[in-house]
């Protein structure tokens, strides 16, 4: 009898360790397999992300550490032409990919580009995680870090530019007191029901270009990650 139960230890320790290895098997998979993420943290210097380049970088950086470094990745981020004629901007919506994507737990945010600038996307506090699979904290946390830098319309193309204003910290290149940016809320939440307190990509800009003003309504300088291919 003594014998059978040192047998039946071993077996239910073996199918333990198994099941421990399966788990670990399946995280790693997961981890290949995200296709979005918000940045755990951002670059450091406020709004002065290095331009798209730099942000580009700071994703990619985060998804190797993460184990989803064989995707090639993008920040959602929108640029602005130096004047109204200038075709020289960039649109977040159109440096993304085409879609569908995943976060660090399996979940779709969205299935293409449409899907994601609707009102059916599925960018919510519970489902924006970072690269770890972890969430970001959102306006009921502290600190609160639900402003994510997008300098994005709603529909995810680039605001206009001179006269108008400043809506990307000069283009992803500033961190003092002037100029802005415009930022998306995660969780969905700000002040009010309003639709802009709501957007995930649009809520309102920000005081400034630096970590003081990025951390005044709710920031750190985080960034929407996007799979391209």
């Amino acid at each position: 009898m003594e014998s059978m139960v040192r047998k039946a230890g071993v077996v239910a320790g073996c199918v333990m360790v198994l099941a421990g290895c399966a788990g670990m098997e399946s995280s790693r998979s997961s981890a290949g397999d995200m296709t979005f993420f918000v940045s755990s943290v951002g670059p450091g210097k406020g709004a002065d992300l290095g331009g798209l380049e730099g942000a580009d970088r700071h994703c990619q950086s985060l998804a190797q550490a993460a184990g989803a470094g064989q995707h090639t990745w993008r920040a959602y981020l929108s640029t602005q032409g130096t004047g109204l004629s200038d075709p020289n901007y960039v649109n977040a919506r159109d440096r993304i990919g085409s879609g569908p994507w995943r976060n660090a737990k399996g979940d779709v945010i969205a299935k293409n580009v449409e899907d994601l600038h609707s009102a059916s996307n599925n960018v919510t506090k519970q489902t924006a995680l970072d690269e770890k699979g972890q969430p970001i904290n959102g306006r009921t946390d502290k600190p609160n870090k639900h402003d994510i830098l997008t300098g994005s319309r709603p529909d995810g193309t680039a605001f206009p530019g001179a006269p108008f204003s400043d809506m990307t910290c000069g283009n992803w290149t500033k961190s003092g007191a002037d100029g802005s940016a415009m930022l998306g809320h995660h969780d969905r939440a700000g002040p009010s029901d309003a639709s802009w307190a709501k957007s995930w990509n649009s809520s309102h800009p920000t005081r400034g270009c630096n970590p003081e003003g990025l951390r005044s309504t709710g920031g750190d300088g985080l960034l929407y990650c996007f799979a391209v291919k």
